[in-house]
């Protein structure tokens, strides 16, 4: 199924998207380095997601419905055949390509609800989600974001910085969303066979 993915991928970033991600043990910290660009990181988690769920398939677990989380969510659909997987893996690497070409931000997981959350963010950062009553993530300039988890360390709220460069779900992707939708409209998408769930 990993495979599969692959095969859906121009060869060159295929090759190097297989590289990262069964990269020998002394090679993995480098690999890991790598895999942190969007590019390579998104086809990468989507193959692997998608791999993980058909195993599970063949294993005999049958799902009632599927979940998914931003990159999840294009699994989620892709596994309930709303879209055919060449035309999840062409959206997933545009994805990819797109956050590699907007100014580079940041993600902040903060331990506190959105309205807790919101009264230390200033305007130019947005809620990029909300996982769980006391649990959200805010997202937008590096900058901001650094501000932000300072700030909240000093009130001794905890804080996790999340490993990638791009501000998701926030309003810096705006920009490229023209480009994105565009592609979208040249896909033809399904009723899913098996429900999932879309934000």
């Amino acid at each position: 199924a990993f495979d599969a993915c692959m095969q859906c991928l121009a060869p060159e970033l295929a090759e190097q998207v297989r590289e990262l991600v069964f990269a020998a043990e002394h090679q993995r910290e480098a690999a890991s380095s790598q895999l942190e660009r969007p590019s390579r990181t998104l086809p990468a988690l989507f193959a692997t997601e998608y791999a993980l769920a058909r195993q599970l398939m063949n294993w005999g677990a049958t799902p009632n419905a599927f979940i998914g989380h931003s990159m999840g969510e294009y699994t989620a659909a892709c596994l309930s055949d709303v879209m055919q997987l060449r035309d999840a893996m062409q959206l997933v690497a545009l994805r990819g390509e797109l956050f590699e070409r907007v100014a580079e931000g940041a993600m902040l997981s903060i331990s506190l609800s959105e309205s807790e959350a919101r009264q230390f963010m200033p305007a130019s950062l947005d809620i990029a989600a909300v996982n769980a009553p006391d649990l959200c993530v805010a997202s937008g300039p590096v900058a901001d974001i650094e501000q932000l988890q300072a700030e909240l360390e000093r009130q001794a709220i905890d804080t996790v910085r999340i490993r990638i460069n791009v501000a998701a779900h926030s309003a810096m992707l705006d920009d490229i969303l023209e480009r994105f939708r565009s592609c979208c409209q040249s896909m033809t998408f399904s009723a899913p066979k098996i429900p999932f769930t879309s934000n």
